[in-house]
């Protein structure tokens, strides 16, 4: 039974239902193209929850927004199934995501995020006992999301939590402003931003320097079977090798994945080597099955 006085990890954002559509041939537009469809809970956020919940001695709050709806209940209860203390607005439709994979395993995303991007202010209640604060960046996409996040970011600040946030998407990136976000960053300081090689190439953060300490203590990009890079203030300090697998059929969730495992490590004290070290262990066992977590 975890104590009361372990730290609380907080991750606010999305809830989405994820329906993944697993090709096995070439989509023949205009007809039938043979499939298998998995239903799973989604959600950057939620992933990371649920999943840091099933690795951490830590406790797991999960901070957002889904409709009142039948879905909404269903998700709601996973994640509480998971272990994780769920703070819900209720409002709109619960979102969804369509995530078409194909037969080499690349991805094409068609999101809703419904009542996901419809969080309003948040009670400041939701922050009490927190100790580390995780956003992806799909919580910036648009109001009134975006401006209940940076109003928690403010609080959580306030009251000496950790923050970290996820680049999360290339697309998202683009339709946002690479120097719009760039300057949120800078602004946020969080000490840890987490990217793959292509956002943080877009960010320009791929070979640290100023660059990457401006925009947080500490830089993570991950570079999917290469090894994983860290820049402490922009510096590079560690290069981690990645333990291959032997299945790989569906991505999806793996950052998420990553991100849970290494912010679990790190608040059960671990080194940068070792919560890097965890976030691949996790991402592993991720990528093996369809979608992040299961309903």
């Amino acid at each position: 039974m975890r104590s009361p006085a372990e730290p609380v990890l907080a991750v606010v954002g999305d809830l989405v239902e994820d329906i993944v559509v697993w090709t096995s041939e070439p989509v023949r537009h205009g007809t039938d193209t043979a499939a298998r469809v998995f239903r799973t809970r989604g959600g950057s956020a939620a992933n990371v929850a649920a999943l840091a919940s099933g690795a951490a001695s830590a406790r797991v709050r999960f901070i957002g927004c889904v409709g009142p709806d039948a879905a909404g209940d269903a998700l709601v209860a996973a994640l509480e199934r998971d272990g994780v203390d769920v703070r819900v607005q209720r409002r709109g439709t619960t979102g969804a995501v369509v995530l078409l994979v194909d037969p080499e395993g690349e991805r094409t995303m068609f999101p809703d995020r419904g009542a996901s991007a419809e969080l309003g202010p948040i009670d400041p209640s939701y922050l009490d006992g927190v100790s580390w604060l995780h956003v992806p960046l799909y919580g910036f996409e648009r109001d009134p999301a975006r401006s209940s996040v940076l109003g928690l970011l403010a609080l959580a600040r306030e009251r000496g939590a950790g923050v970290s946030v996820d680049a999360s998407s290339t697309g998202l990136l683009a339709s946002l402003g690479i120097e719009e976000v760039a300057a949120m960053l800078r602004e946020l300081a969080p000490e840890v931003l987490f990217a793959n090689e292509t956002e943080a190439e877009a960010l320009g953060l791929a070979a640290g320097g100023p660059a990457a300490a401006a925009v947080a203590a500490t830089v993570v990009v991950k570079h999917g079977p290469d090894p994983t890079t860290v820049f402490e203030r922009g510096r590079p300090t560690l290069r981690v090798e990645v333990e291959p697998v032997d299945v790989v059929r569906d991505l999806t969730g793996a950052g998420d994945a990553f991100a849970a495992g290494y912010l679990a490590a790190t608040l059960a004290g671990a080194a940068a080597h070792e919560a890097v070290l965890a976030g691949h262990a996790l991402a592993a066992r991720v990528i093996t099955t369809a979608g992040a977590t299961p309903m």
